[in-house]
């Protein structure tokens, strides 16, 4: 039996605070990095093309589902810490925003009270939003069955 703690995953950590930012509106962004610190732009905002791929049946062989417009961006802080956003869209300011927000989330001093008043607010909101269309999905779900079953 193993008593210790394990400490969560840097990766993993990340990975889910560049998703939340990565939906999250601007102007939510922007709320939440008040006061605004120093930055200087290291690339971007650019806007370009990425090919979405998909798997038939969420399983098979994969095939080019079509080409998803992003906008990326990275940011340098005055510490020296950088950071990075790739948003679905042109949004050239919410990308910047968001590269913003990944820097001061590595920030160790800055980070865990940003996580708090920022990222878990955000992802309260859209875990909502998602349950909202799945419920409203579900509504208009219409169950199919054969002729056969009816006969009895």
């Amino acid at each position: 039996m193993n008593d210790s703690i394990s400490a969560p995953d840097p990766t993993a950590t990340r990975q889910h605070w560049m998703s939340v930012l990565a939906r999250a509106p601007a102007e939510a962004i922007e709320a939440g990095l008040t006061p605004p610190p120093a930055w200087t732009r290291v690339r971007g905002p650019e806007t370009g093309l990425v090919m979405v791929r998909g798997r038939a049946g969420g399983s098979g062989s994969p095939f080019n589902l079509g080409e998803m417009t992003v906008t990326r961006c990275t940011v340098r802080l005055e510490s020296g810490v950088a950071g990075h956003a790739y948003i679905a869209g042109r949004d050239e300011r919410r990308a910047e925003l968001a590269a913003v927000a990944d820097a001061l989330l590595q920030d160790p001093d800055r980070g865990a009270c940003l996580r708090n008043s920022l990222i878990l607010p955000l992802a309260a909101a859209q875990r909502e939003q998602r349950l909202t269309r799945a419920e409203k999905a579900a509504a208009t779900k219409v169950e199919f069955f054969a002729m056969r079953n009816m006969r009895s």
